[in-house]
């Protein structure tokens, strides 16, 4: 049986799909932590619908400074 080989997200080194590869898809700890980094100062985003998120703002408590 021919292992699944995949691309890394980050730096599309190939990372065989499998128990030896426990950072997958990606390819290290390394990269894993560079497309959180991404997530996390929104460089990478879901897009949605702008009216949604008006609509639902104000569902939201304010916020006490």
């Amino acid at each position: 049986m021919t292992a699944t080989v995949v691309e890394c997200p980050t730096c599309k080194a190939p990372v065989e799909w499998g128990e030896q590869s426990p950072y997958r898809p990606f390819c290290s700890e390394r990269c894993k932590l560079i497309d959180l980094g991404a997530w996390a100062s929104e460089e990478h985003a879901i897009a949605g619908n702008e009216l949604e998120d008006e609509l639902f703002s104000g569902d939201l408590p304010g916020r006490q400074h």
